[in-house]
């Protein structure tokens, strides 16, 4: 029967019929006949269907937390949540998905969530860097990188970041650290960059040669990662003076960006990077670490009208939340997304300043992190299947 419905209609009617459905009820297709299997894992329809027309509408919230199960261990889950009139429904839409592979101990905190790119988002921690697609339920726990720090020194993981190189279909993850001088060895001047690129396609990792030692030294914030425009984007500092540090992925080649003149180091402020109308888009809210400071307690967003020219940042909005630790994401160009010290999901609406909290979307405190997301096929290919 599966097979006559598809000799009716040409294979394009028949794709573009298939990515108007949801993409639950396209994996359960698979198993109706091998006809509907090849097509729909075809990267013909697997394309079409990434690059289908869809709308706000289409965007689901990815949402990832940590709570605390025992004293020393904690567990990880992401949760599809919805929206019914820009209201964030309390029931996650599909069932909550267990963070594969991440440590479960105190540092479930410091995880990150990077992404989306085509579908596909990032998972790491300390020790661990998982692709994962959440769509299907595909991941791959990345092998890690060989190298073994020399006597004396110990390696400091300064950043990560993910992204898709246009140039040669490849996706990519960059990883940054320090090498640094371990006591009694320690020696301030004494400090290397070290750089490595993971390709997909090879699923290998390979060291980066000529990095600029001068680098400005990265800053881990919750949402300090941005890929944009073919480049990741991190939150880093040079000579107290604060900057956008850029990673072209299809040249490989390190440069920065000026933040605005009033972000320096005495601002008692902290920064994260989003998109906003999309333009590269800065958050600057105060240091959770810090007393309240009278007149510093606004949260302001800074959007850069030309990209890569410091003299377009623009700012755009000021809200008062309550005590945040820090942003995660923008939604729908006006929804700004930030976590309370004690773990609470908070929205500040940039229009209208109405800030709302969502008690039933809390987590361990510093363990929230958000992904807009839309369904997507896009494959994680199988070791077996890479050349």
């Amino acid at each position: 029967m599966a097979d006559e419905i598809m000799k009716m209609y040409p294979e394009d009617v028949m794709m573009y019929i298939l990515t108007r459905i949801q993409v639950k009820s396209l994996l359960r297709l698979k198993c109706v006949s091998k006809t509907w299997w090849a097509l729909i894992n075809s990267s013909t329809f697997i394309h079409f269907h990434l690059n289908r027309t869809t709308t706000t509408k289409d965007e689901l919230i990815l949402f990832k937390r940590s709570f605390k199960e025992e004293p020393n261990k904690y567990q990880s889950t992401m949760s599809f949540l919805f929206d019914v009139d820009e209201k964030i429904d309390d029931e996650p839409i599909f069932p909550d998905l267990d963070v594969p592979y991440l440590t479960t101990t105190f540092a479930c905190m410091f995880h990150r969530l990077l992404g989306p790119c085509n579908g596909l988002i990032v998972l790491t921690d300390s020790e661990f860097i998982v692709l994962f697609n959440p769509t299907t339920r595909d991941c791959r726990l990345l092998e890690p990188i060989n190298y073994i720090c020399p006597f004396g020194f110990y390696q400091d993981n300064s950043g990560v970041g993910f992204g898709f190189d246009w140039i040669v279909n490849n996706y990519k993850v960059i990883s940054v650290s320090e090498i640094i001088g371990d006591p009694p060895f320690y020696d301030f001047h004494f400090r290397k960059w070290k750089v490595d690129v993971y390709d997909l396609i090879t699923d290998s990792w390979r060291d980066l040669d000529n990095i600029n030692q001068q680098m400005p030294k990265m800053h881990w914030y919750a949402c300090s990662e941005v890929f944009y425009k073919g480049a990741i984007h991190w939150i880093a500092s040079d000579d107290e003076i604060f900057v956008v540090l850029c990673f072209d992925l299809s040249s490989e080649i390190f440069r920065s960006i000026l933040m605005p003149d009033c972000c320096d180091y005495f601002d008692g402020k902290c920064y994260g990077l989003v998109l906003l109308n999309e333009s590269l888009t800065l958050v600057c809210y105060p240091d959770p670490g810090n007393d309240p400071q009278p007149g510093k307690e606004s949260t302001d967003v800074w959007l850069m009208k030309e990209y890569g020219i410091n003299k377009t940042w623009v700012k755009k909005y000021s809200i008062r939340a309550h005590p945040i630790e820090s942003p995660l994401v923008i939604w729908r160009d006006h929804v700004l997304f930030l976590q309370s010290q004690c773990g609470v999901l908070i929205s500040g609406d940039l229009h209208s300043e109405e800030v709302k909290e969502y008690n039933y979307l809390q987590g361990f405190p510093r363990s929230l992190r958000i992904a807009i997301y839309k369904e997507s096929l896009t494959p994680i290919p199988k070791r077996s299947e890479l050349g």
